[in-house]
């Protein structure tokens, strides 16, 4: 007798998928100014054998399509024939945002700033709800991929709560260059889940409105990774050969001292210490130009991506590490010291930014 037989089909919705099997659905969620209706897309895969159910989301801000990215490098070397449990996948959380190439809702709120939500409140308040419904409240791990937000560039990061010594090794699995634990804001999905008991990984990787090659390879990597970890595919986890990654609890912002042209000396990965150069800014004409230094020892977690600056724009974040060495022990920036390693699963292939759909 197929062992699949014995596991109950997933339903969602009003669809119930068979083991060892995939399926589409379309959620509906509200109803647009032409009348039509919209629905929250998702790609249930529901694996042969027994396991946990996870999801992956991405563009919970519409213009973070990182993430949408990496779900497809997954749904290409994934199968459900050879899958321990069900993965959800939410490509495209905020669709309303995704479709416009915008951050937020067309009602100007914050989708990730909008949990629970209701059936009956705001379209932000409507699609969290439907979210937590149908893809949360159904799952005991969560793995949410944003971005840096226009003109700003994120490194690959871990974010968790701290105080979690799951968390913790979930983080480590994923291999990211760097782990940093942040607070948990109101209304967010990640704040949610926490009280929900569902944990969550948030990656931080690249920027809005691109696909980035590192970012992406380091997402579908990632999830692997843990995917391997809790058992529900079949692989290395890493943690036996992949070294510590760096871990942060405090970051601070760098300001442009003027306005002017932005010069960048650094950026996104490397390592640098108290008083190194970051950038210098200039006048129109070059003239008078002020140096921007490190205020701490520390890694290089985001940097601005445009040149033209005013006073006060936010131009590199720089996490605290105290184990600087470590850091730098193979090389000076952390995406060359990962670009040395090998992957423990084959690379998928990768789309430019001109092959985006």
């Amino acid at each position: 007798m197929d062992d699949r037989t014995a596991i109950q089909s997933f339903s969602i919705h009003d669809i119930a998928i068979e083991a060892g099997s995939q399926a589409t659905v379309s959620i509906p969620v509200s109803q647009q100014v032409t009348g039509l209706n919209s629905a929250l897309a998702l790609k249930v895969m529901h694996g042969a054998m027994p396991g946990p159910a996870i999801f992956v989301s991405g563009a919970i801000h519409g213009d973070e399509i990182i993430g949408t990215a990496v779900i497809q490098r997954l749904l290409e070397q994934l199968s459900p024939e050879r899958l321990a449990g069900t993965i959800i996948f939410a490509p495209a959380v905020n669709i309303y945002g995704f479709a416009s190439h915008s951050r937020y809702l067309p009602d100007r709120r914050d989708l990730n700033r909008s949990f629970p939500g209701s059936e009956k409140g705001s379209l932000a308040a409507q699609l969290a709800h439907t979210f937590l419904t149908h893809v949360i409240d159904r799952c005991s791990l969560g793995i949410d991929i944003h971005s840096a937000a226009k003109h700003r560039y994120n490194l690959p990061q871990i974010r968790i709560a701290s105080g979690s010594p799951y968390l913790s090794e979930l983080a480590m699995a994923f291999g990211a260059p760097i782990i940093i634990e942040s607070p948990l804001r109101p209304g967010s999905m990640r704040a949610l889940a926490a009280e929900r008991e569902t944990p969550m990984l948030l990656l931080e990787a690249g920027e809005a409105l691109r696909f980035d090659r590192f970012a992406i390879d380091v997402g579908v990597a990632g999830v692997l990774r843990v995917l391997a970890h809790i058992g529900m595919v079949e692989g290395d986890d890493g943690l036996g050969d992949v070294e510590v990654p760096l871990r942060s609890t405090r970051s601070s912002w760098v300001r442009a001292p003027r306005g002017g042209v932005s010069r960048r000396v650094c950026r996104s990965g490397d390592v640098v210490r108290e008083g190194d150069l970051l950038a210098r800014v200039g006048g129109l004409f070059g003239e008078d130009p002020e140096d921007l230094v490190s205020p701490s020892n520390g890694v290089i977690i985001g940097h601005a991506t445009l040149p033209i600056v005013n006073q006060g724009d936010a131009l590199f974040h720089v996490a605290e590490v105290e184990a600087l060495d470590h850091a730098g022990e193979h090389a000076d920036s952390i995406v060359e010291a990962l670009a040395v390693s090998e992957p423990p699963f084959p690379a998928a292939p990768l789309l430019d930014e001109d092959e985006v759909l």
